[in-house]
């Protein structure tokens, strides 16, 4: 029998298996030993071990579960990328490698500590890396970021400000029902736990990037995929550093106000240095970037301003339609690092260049700029991203447009998210 015809019997149930679902997402993360002998079950993750026909996945929710891969199971792989099962090749448990990520479906064994397999979806983890630059690249190349100034969702259009000052422009962003749309959780930094949302749950205010294509003038641009969040961007001076609780606390420039901003471990810090320091600060005051070694250049008004380098992959295992939370998915669609609204060059690929610092490296009275997501009643912001070192660009700019100039370098912090796509 072919593998063709093998797995041809179950590919419409299967292709809704693999279809990117946040119900699929939320359901896949409970225990499966929470459910009864003989329950259905299913699971999705990251391969970490082989032994004969048993395989150890490790589930995006972060727990271990055994499947049992014995006929009359059916295992299929797949390429990243694909909305169905059309190529996909019949494979046995021997052809599963550690890394490969696969979503299974069968029943809870007596011992209710199994999962007995009746169909699984691998898909290799060369691949997903692959498909990932490959979506990454075109993050690069075909995206756009700014600040939401107005949304008009009875038209299906987001315009948005990229770039400041004398270089400030809008775009009108074009949406349309084919347009994946995505929206970051309200105090997460992770690109996985954005959730597929709606044009009118787009704010003015919002940080926006997209990823499409403008039109010849650079006025408009057609959107395939939209991530949006509402962030923080503070700056100020550090009233105090407890790091035995990861809080900082500031005085804020605009509001006057102190702020206590929580630092976790997907927060990334760093040391701006003097030189670009000194240059961005000449770009507020109407200088020139080149006036000062190490200044940053000007990207804002072009096609590709705001794109970004991309952080690692966070897990996930979709179709080309791309990643959702928790989803079988290759990375593909997955922003491709920071979102920039135009101004100074890529900044969030300089970070990683940049010298890291702790809590405790902070001091009382040093200037900080600072990204963080917008916390809530019962929970303080958590920080994104945390730079210090930006004297000169505060001083340059009293009226806060420091904070909004390097805000938007990133929605998720390098090293957020999984390991994985």
């Amino acid at each position: 029998m072919t593998g063709t015809v093998k797995f041809a019997r179950f590919s419409i149930a299967s292709f809704a298996l693999l279809a990117i679902s946040a119900v699929f997402s939320h359901a896949q993360a409970q225990p499966a030993q929470a459910a009864a002998p003989g329950a259905a079950a299913h699971s999705v993750g990251t391969v970490k071990a082989i032994a004969g026909t048993s395989v150890i996945l490790t589930t995006d929710a972060g727990s271990e579960v055994n499947i049992l891969v014995q006929p009359p199971a059916v295992m299929v792989r797949t390429a990243p990328g694909h909305k169905d099962l059309q190529g996909a090749t019949a494979i046995q448990v021997q052809d599963v490698k550690p890394g490969d990520r696969m979503l299974v479906r069968g029943k809870l064994s007596d011992d209710g500590k199994t999962i007995v397999a009746a169909s699984a979806i691998v898909m290799k983890h060369e691949d997903i890396v692959q498909k990932q630059q490959q979506e990454q690249d075109d993050w690069r190349k075909r995206g756009i970021n700014g600040v939401v100034k107005s949304v008009d969702a009875a038209v299906g259009a987001v315009t948005i400000s990229t770039g400041s000052g004398a270089t400030a422009k809008s775009v009108a962003i074009r949406v349309s029902k084919d347009t994946i749309i995505r929206r970051y959780a309200p105090d997460s930094v992770k690109f996985d736990d954005a959730k597929l949302t709606t044009i009118d749950q787009v704010k003015p205010g919002d940080q926006l990037r997209a990823r499409g294509d403008h039109n010849a003038d650079g006025s408009e641009f057609t959107a395939e995929e939209i991530v949006s969040g509402s962030f923080r961007n503070l700056a100020g001076t550090v009233v105090s550093a407890d790091a035995s609780n990861g809080n900082v606390t500031i005085t804020d420039l605009m509001s006057k106000k102190q702020v206590t901003v929580k630092v976790g471990p997907d927060s990334q810090l760093r040391k701006l240095p003097a030189m670009i320091a000194q240059g961005i600060a000449m770009r507020l005051k109407g200088g020139t970037p080149g006036a000062a070694p190490g200044a940053p250049a000007s990207a804002a008004g072009s096609p590709a301003a705001g794109a970004a380098g991309p952080p690692p992959g966070g897990a996930g295992m979709g179709s080309g339609a791309g990643l959702a939370s928790g989803g079988m998915g290759s990375g593909a669609g997955r922003p491709a690092g920071g979102l920039r609204s135009g101004g100074p060059a890529d900044l969030q690929q300089m970070l990683s260049r940049m010298p890291p610092v702790t809590v405790a490296d902070l001091q009382k009275g040093d200037a900080v700029v600072i990204v963080a997501t917008e916390g809530s009643a019962t929970s303080n912001p958590t920080a994104i991203t945390l730079l210090t070192g930006v004297e000169p660009i505060l001083t340059a700019s009293p009226d806060n447009r420091a904070a909004m100039t390097l805000s938007p370098w990133s929605l998720e912090a390098p090293g957020g998210g999984d390991a994985g796509p």
